[in-house]
């Protein structure tokens, strides 16, 4: 670990300007002469627009511009926004109905944007927007995501927007046929809503022909890449940049309607122009996450061997696909779809409805948590079922650490794992041993406790190249420039750690640049966890040029051949010389001789194979049947993430994604009613966990360094929200068990525990 990080927990520097208020976000940094846009909505989850006149709100005092989809067309703006269609296991494409920046004909959702108002304040702006005439002929909604209902788009029959298969069904029928062992389980995943500390907001602004989009997403490149083909312009015509963000888990990493209006109400008015998201316009706009119900099936031999698993789930699309949708509970959830474990038959299918209400797409972990989810539940379930100990279960019919490299029935190709070994140290840590004795304690208070245990894998994603740039400034320092974007992972401090690892800068010295499309090429932004294995991993190739560069300019200074200029992470030395530089003095040197080729170095690499993240999580949980109130009372995680950079900000990481499984486990839930309207659409109807719902959550490491890059490091980013909700769930089935309640779906809050528990009793009764 010496040449790759040294594995010290540095404590992030940025940290200091977020906590002094210093920080510069969006609504922060939007030109001092912008004018303020608002978007109108709608209030109907499905109607047909029969009238929509903007006169009035257009002649308020104060307004520059009211943008209407006929106004985009008209202006030659491509009204649609892209998304990703998935093939359907026919070969056919997934459906693709427009999605209106602007309602156009008809609306689908409550929230969908139908016109935007652009004046001089924010009040001027509002007051305009209440004065659009809006009559519409109300349809029925079709809100469950089951197939069937009234019709939303003609591309869609039954509203089925993808059918996709994985995996040859017959061998999974033959293990079940033959099984000693059979189980059946349906699993609940709750639809959620993000809640980033920082709304979405952007402004927009012109410089001549050129276009200026700033918004607080999670990397400028795509949505450089979606303006250039919605306003027809050269990509070299446009500037995207993302500032400090205050979280994105996903929701901020594929673009919205207001991305593409800011810039032609910009365009329209001569003026840069500004949007700033509202808390429930955000519940109401921004994609949900999550959001289906699974039927899984697994079967076992007489030595409780695995022999088939196969899952069908129905999932929601919302009204329309956002950017990557389709893919989430497809494409994604296949990948680690068979866990940990060393079994080939296995089969998807995953269907995905659209329902009116809006866009559910990536959130922290996409696809990969759900999988786990269902897994991890059937497996926990099955054992219960059979009378043995779900923790020795799965210990059965993990991989052993001789099958690695192991092709998974997914076609993913394991590259290494010691899972018992994890297991085992999970184990002592949450004291397993003492679980017997908290649990008598806790019905001695006439409380139930169960324990939950979760075995994860996960599947890295995004793309595996990352782009870098190394500059040595004229003021001694030194900058770094990356193709990924901070969200508040800390990647200022371990970018500037590693680099500063790799080439003795003092961190101190190193400036970090991200989130600005004309001062790096290319980039992969943030997401799928990939970030700092990626970048990483750019770094280490651009070191390596950059060595290689300054030996032979040193060997001449120094007056000896190339090949015996050596570089020990710190200084330059040669035999018989006593140069000794460090990078920042030999910069200086280059500089002084004239060589800018040695003041600026960019690199692009890729990494050969992706690498597997896993681990085990331990969830403890009291319950009290009088009320139905669920505590998480312990918490504990042992994770493989191989070797890590900067354990602090890893255990920051794990601790944030089990804050979010916790909270979807216990308190979250979107709920609409019958008519598409959204009945949590403010935090007094959403429960977001505050900090007494969640306990110390303990954290350990116990790596096996990956194969897959020369760091031996594995994402380790969405990897707490993996593992967390099954760990909860099954620790509350756990606790349930005895009294006879077999099932039990989140959010586990205490009316819903209640419940179980009572129609249970009056069920035994």
């Amino acid at each position: 670990m010496d040449k790759f990080g040294k594995s010290q927990p540095v404590t992030r520097v940025e940290d200091v300007r977020f906590l002094t208020g210093a920080g510069r976000y969006v609504d922060d940094i939007a030109p001092a002469d912008a004018l303020h846009a608002v978007v109108f909505r709608s209030p109907v989850a499905h109607g047909e627009i029969t009238a929509l006149d903007v006169a009035d709100a257009a002649a308020n005092p104060g307004v520059h511009c009211v943008l209407t989809a006929e106004d985009l067309e008209a202006a030659g703006v491509e009204l649609g926004l892209e998304g990703v269609r998935i093939p359907n296991s026919d070969g056919s494409l997934g459906a693709g109905p427009l999605r209106p920046a602007l309602a156009k004909g008809r609306v689908r959702f409550v929230g969908e944007p139908v016109a935007m108002v652009v004046a001089e304040t924010l009040a001027r702006a509002k007051d305009a927007a209440e004065l659009i005439e809006f009559d519409y002929d109300e349809l029925e909604p079709h809100v469950d995501p089951v197939p069937g209902g009234p019709a939303i788009h003609p591309e869609a029959p039954d509203n089925v927007a993808v059918d996709y298969a994985f995996g040859d069904p017959a061998p999974v029928e033959a293990a079940f046929a033959a099984a000693a062992h059979r189980f059946r389980f349906t699993i609940d995943d709750n639809r959620i809503i993000c809640n980033a500390m920082e709304p979405r907001g952007a402004y927009a602004e012109w410089d001549g022909d050129r276009l200026h989009l700033c918004f607080n997403g999670q990397g400028v490149w795509g949505m450089k890449q979606h303006l250039a083909k919605n306003f027809g312009l050269d990509p070299d015509a446009i500037r995207v940049t993302n500032p400090d963000v205050g979280g994105g888990f996903g929701m901020k990493g594929m673009p919205y309607p207001e991305y593409f209006l800011l810039p032609q109400a910009a365009r329209i008015t001569g003026r840069p122009v500004r949007w700033m998201s509202e808390r429930t316009e955000a519940m109401l706009s921004d994609n949900s996450g999550r959001g289906l119900v699974s039927e899984a099936e697994i079967s076992f031999d007489e030595d409780l061997r695995i022999t088939g698993y196969r899952v069908e789930n129905l999932f929601d699309l919302g009204a329309y696909n956002s950017y990557y949708a389709q893919a989430i509970q497809t494409e994604l959830f296949i990948k680690v779809m068979m866990g940990t474990y060393d079994v080939q038959a296995m089969h998807l299918r995953s269907r995905g409805i659209y329902t009116n209400t809006t866009q559910v797409d990536a959130y922290r972990g996409a696809g990969r948590p759900e999988a786990i989810y269902v897994l991890e539940r059937v497996i926990d379930y099955a054992a219960r079922e059979l009378g043995v100990d779900p923790w020795e279960l799965r210990r059965r019919n993990f991989i052993a650490p001789d099958r690695f490299p192991y092709a998974s029935a997914s076609g993913e190709l394991y590259d290494v794992g010691e899972f018992a070994r994890v297991l085992d140290r999970v184990a002592a840590e949450c004291d397993k041993a003492g679980f017997a004795a908290r649990k008598a304690a806790s019905a001695a208070e006439g409380k139930l406790r169960g324990m939950g245990l979760c075995y994860y894998i996960e599947s890295i994603l995004g793309d595996p190249a990352e782009h870098v740039q190394v500059d040595f400034n004229d003021d001694g320092t030194a900058s770094i420039f990356v193709g990924t974007q901070s969200n508040g992972q800390g990647h200022e401090t371990v970018f500037a750690q590693f680099l500063s690892d790799q080439t003795g800068i003092p961190v101190d010295k190193i400036a970090v640049i991200q989130g600005d499309s004309d001062l790096i090429p290319a980039g992969g932004g943030t997401g799928g966890s990939r970030s700092v294995t990626t970048q990483n991993n750019a770094t280490l190739a651009a070191v390596a040029v950059m060595v290689r560069a300054y030996g032979d300019f040193l060997a001449g200074e120094m007056g000896v051949a190339p090949q015996h200029v050596r570089f020990d992470d710190e200084r330059f030395r040669a035999e018989g010389s006593n140069l000794t530089p460090s990078f920042l003095e030999a910069a200086e040197m280059a500089r002084a001789a004239g060589r800018d080729d040695l003041l600026s170095f960019r690199e692009r690499a890729e990494l050969p194979a992706r690498s597997y993240p896993n681990g085990a999580h331990v969830a403890e949980v009291e319950i009290d049947p009088a009320t139905g109130v669920t505590e998480v009372v312990r918490y504990t995680v042992t994770d493989d993430f191989g070797n890590l950079i900067n354990p602090l900000l890893a255990e920051g990481q794990v601790h944030g994604g089990v804050a979010q499984g916790i909270g979807q486990a216990v308190t979250e839930r979107v709920v609409y009613d019958e008519t598409g309207q959204l009945l949590t659409a403010t935090f007094m109807d959403y429960a977001m966990p505050r900090a007494d719902d969640l306990p110390m959550i303990a954290f350990t490491t116990e790596p096996v360094p990956s194969t897959a890059n020369a760091m031996g490091m594995k994402g380790c980013g969405e990897a707490g929200t993996v593992g967390a909700l099954a760990a909860v769930a099954n620790a509350v089935l756990d606790a349930v068990w005895e009294t006879g309640l077999h099932r039990v779906d989140m959010p586990f809050t205490p009316h819903r525990v209640w419940e179980m528990l009572s129609e249970e009793r009056s069920a035994a009764a």
